[in-house]
Formats: structure tokens, C-alpha cells, sequence
């Protein structure tokens, strides 16, 4: 395998492509030798419809699209961003007792450090934002457990 693989897809932002994106990772990720019904997949699939989620719903209609990369450095970590052009990064909401959303970006942290990997969010040149998550790559020998 090459030292370094990526993959792109720009989504409009809008529900819908919630599941495009979980199914495009899936894909690419099937293709670099992840098998599908591996448990690793599971949460590749879970924290890219979070991440999804999020740019469609909390950039109130300032980013009409959202793109997702996946890159595979080296064999050893598997990197997912995804980037909108809302300025505004992602914010810890207090924790509230009858809080019916909100418990995205908890999850995606709580997913990524199970797995040992990071989570970081960078700015683009543009005035968005790209939060990305860095987990470790065990590819089909040992799929990355959570």
C-alpha cells in the first residue's frame, strides 16, 4: 500500500448527505483494507455521521456545502475531517438534564479516545474550520477496537 492515500467528497449541506458521507468513508476505508463488518468500521461510521451532522445542522445555513477527507498516512493513522465554512468551532454546551441534542461532539470525543486517537480542530484559509479525528490504522490484520 502507498505511504499516503486520500479521498474527498464535498456533500451538500443538507441532511440527506449525513448518510452519503457514512457511506463514502465506508467505502473508501473498505477499500484500503478495513473490512466492513469490522468493529472499527462501526465507529469510522458513528463519528463520521456526527461530524456530518454537525456541519449541516449547526452552521445555520452559512455553508451551503461540507467536505469530508479521509487520509491514510503510512499504514499507521487514519485521519477524517470535515470541513465547512462557518466560522464558529465547536463548543462543550452545558450539561443539561433533559438535553435532547447537543451530545455530538461528546460522542466523537469519547469514540476517538476509546480507539487512542485525537481529535483537533484546525481553521481553513477561508474562515471555516476542519475538525478532524486521528486514530490509529490496524487496516484488516486487527481492527482497531472501541
Amino acid at each position: 500500500m502507498a505511504d499516503h492515500q486520500e479521498a474527498s467528497v464535498t456533500l451538500p449541506s443538507d441532511p440527506a448527505s449525513v448518510s452519503v458521507a457514512r457511506r463514502y468513508v465506508t467505502d473508501v476505508v473498505s477499500e484500503w483494507g478495513l473490512p466492513e463488518e469490522a468493529e472499527a468500521v462501526d465507529t469510522v461510521r458513528l463519528i463520521v455521521s456526527e461530524l456530518a451532522t454537525n456541519a449541516v445542522q449547526h452552521t445555520f445555513g452559512q455553508s451551503p456545502t461540507f467536505t469530508v477527507d479521509v487520509r491514510l498516512e503510512r499504514d499507521e493513522k487514519l485521519r477524517i475531517g470535515v470541513t465547512d465554512s462557518h466560522p464558529r468551532w465547536p463548543q462543550r454546551l452545558p450539561a443539561a438534564v433533559r438535553q435532547d441534542n447537543g451530545r455530538g461532539m461528546v460522542i466523537i470525543r469519547t469514540l476517538t479516545a476509546e480507539c487512542g486517537g485525537q481529535l483537533s480542530v484546525t481553521p481553513t484559509p477561508e474562515g471555516g474550520k476542519t475538525v478532524w479525528i486521528a486514530l490509529p490504522w490496524a487496516g484488516a490484520a486487527a481492527p482497531l477496537t472501541s
